[in-house]
């Protein structure tokens, strides 16, 4: 709601207790994160905002009973189409783990279907009962080592920042553009800091050298962090870091060996990229809270950190406390230490209760035609997918790392038949493919991976970041290309093939990265999806489609794979399968 003289003048009345409130919260916690301490007494609530802490009247009462009433939880960076869900079912899901408020870019869909998937994105989530602030994507495509389904310059993302949801600039990924002073990227930087808008950093495997490029380039946060030593370097040089627990990336334990009382202030937490199927099983930024606490952290710093900390990285001047003048987005917790939420209130009213949202949204924008149809390839071909290498060769190997997105450049001898790459299931060498999927150019990048653990099959995906071109990995040419040509027919999708036969799908029609499905419905796909995943042999712990989704982004050190080949992130440029020791 915007404030007017009217309401100012209502809100004033209340807090002076000239009016009464429109809701009274009688017999609280109140957990106050500006000082850190539990404050007991009654809160007064008027246009969905907070009036006054004290004893007030209201035309409605809630006792609390003594319970913590503690600020909505702010996601710092996250990017909705990971979740698979549209705008709206995304806050059916977040909203009862406390989320009020979310930092959403979506690049993602921006990379697949350019400004209409802004668009999209925006139109998607206006007036739902979650807070969906936007930044803007700062890099599409992503890098020039690869095909996107479009191209963003400065002057497509200009005026977006008239939208009142825009808040900055995306992660910006594309490192070697800022250092170089690349035009197209000078503008966007310059467009983010005349407007005043908060721009964002994603600085993967990059040096105290760097940091000092995109400080001085006026970049602000990073959430790319993987241990204590770069948390405290982008710490000490002004940054803000966001400690990250998502479904591929889980680095939150770790980053919080940087964490004291001295530099806390200056951290926040987030998911980035996180599946449904956790979301809903594990939770959101209540999750972190919780991983935080159980590794030691006070509770009071971990609620800080969660609300007014993301709160002022971003500028979001009445959210992320419980005060007067602040919005009334706020939970009812059972106990701290476990942060059991019994209600979720946004802007005094109730969204969220024992685990379920209370009126769930069901907003549904129809997407354009270009978004629905964006998979686009050229008829495949076993022989297509086949790998030259001599008999003998070294090979560049691409090697999963558990709970991590950063992968290991593996020089190792494989086997080879006729001139052609042989799978070796007992040393977990497989094969990897991306298919340029937006523009028919025929192009497929083949590598050899390990650490995926496929015994017999294969799967393939839509969400391949960034680009999202089509990724499938696999123990046999046969299933690879079945997987692949299975999600090419469904519009976009996940497909887990064994024996040439189909054992699980989910279509991603918008865009080739969500559906239009509800989140439950979503959820029972993906229980089979895993179970499908557990008849292929596959043995990694963790989330195995979205592993396979960043093999594929070649800004994320050390080794991943394009539609153009194989990639050296430490030398920016492409390599060949077989291993060259000139190069």
């Amino acid at each position: 709601m915007s404030l007017t003289v009217e309401t100012l003048k209502r809100r004033i009345a209340v807090a002076a207790k000239r009016a009464p409130a429109d809701l009274v919260i009688k017999n609280a916690k109140i957990v106050n994160v500006f000082t850190r301490e539990i404050i007991e007494d009654d809160l007064a609530i008027v246009d969905g905002f907070f009036a006054g802490i004290g004893q007030f009247e209201g035309s409605k009462t809630i006792d609390v009973v003594g319970n913590y009433i503690v600020p909505g939880f702010i996601d710092g960076h996250v990017h909705i189409e990971s979740a698979m869900v549209t705008p709206s079912e995304f806050a059916n899901v977040v909203l009862p783990h406390g989320v009020t408020t979310i930092i959403a870019d979506p690049h993602e869909i921006a990379n697949v279907s350019g400004t209409n998937g802004i668009e999209y994105m925006l139109n998607a989530s206006e007036g739902i009962p979650l807070d969906v602030l936007i930044k803007l994507p700062s890099c599409v495509p992503a890098t020039p080592f690869e095909n996107a389904g479009a191209t963003l310059d400065f002057s497509d993302l200009a005026p977006y920042y008239n939208h009142p949801r825009v808040i900055g600039l995306g992660e910006v990924m594309d490192y070697p553009s800022v250092m170089q002073n690349d035009e197209n990227m000078l503008y966007k930087l310059n467009d983010a800091h005349t407007k005043d808008k908060h721009i964002d950093g994603h600085a993967a495997g990059i040096d105290g050298d760097g940091i000092n490029v995109y400080m001085a380039a006026g970049i602000r946060t990073d959430h790319e962090c993987v241990t204590a030593e770069e948390a405290l370097e982008r710490l000490r040089k002004g940054m803000y870091v966001m400690l990250r627990e998502g479904s591929a990336a889980k680095d939150l334990i770790t980053l919080l060996k940087a964490v004291n009382e001295n530099n806390a202030r200056r951290c926040l937490f987030v998911t980035d990229d996180k599946h449904l199927d956790e979301l809903i099983d594990q939770g959101s930024i209540d999750y972190n809270i919780k991983l935080a606490i159980n590794a030691g952290l006070d509770p009071l710093l971990a609620i800080q950190m969660a609300t007014l900390n993301a709160a002022e990285c971003f500028g979001l001047k009445t959210k992320g406390a419980i005060a007067p003048g602040y919005e009334a987005d706020f939970l009812v917790v059972k106990d701290l230490h476990t942060i059991e939420i019994d209600q979720v209130y946004k802007s005094g009213k109730l969204v969220a209760k024992n685990g379920k949202a209370t009126n769930s949204a069901v907003l549904k924008i129809a997407p354009e035609p270009l978004i629905i149809d964006s998979v686009k390839i050229r008829p495949l071909s076993r022989e297509q997918l086949q790998i030259n290498i001599p008999h003998g060769s070294l090979a560049n190997i691409i090697e999963i790392l558990p709970n991590m997105i950063v992968t290991k450049h593996l020089v190792e001898k494989v086997d080879s038949h006729e001139g052609l790459f042989q799978y070796n299931l007992e040393n977990d060498l497989l094969k990897i493919a991306v298919i340029e999927r937006h523009k028919l150019t025929g192009n497929i990048g083949l590598g050899i991976i390990k650490g995926l653990g496929i015994k017999n099959g294969a799967i393939a995906s839509t969400i391949a970041h960034d680009s999202h071109n089509i990724v499938a990995a696999g123990s046999s040419d046969r299933d690879l290309l079945k997987a692949i040509t299975f999600i090419s027919e469904m519009r976009g999708g996940l497909s887990v093939v064994q024996n040439g036969e189909i054992l699980a799908s989910l279509q991603l029609s918008i865009a080739g990265l969500m559906s239009d499905m509800g989140s439950r419905e979503i959820y029972e796909h993906l229980k089979d999806l895993n179970q499908a995943l557990i008849k292929i042999g596959c043995t990694l712990a963790f989330n195995p489609f979205i592993t396979l989704s960043f093999l594929a982004l070649p800004v994320i050190p050390e080794l991943k794979i394009t539609d153009l080949g194989l990639f050296d992130v430490k030398t920016f440029r492409h390599i060949n399968v077989e291993y060259d020791p000139k190069i």
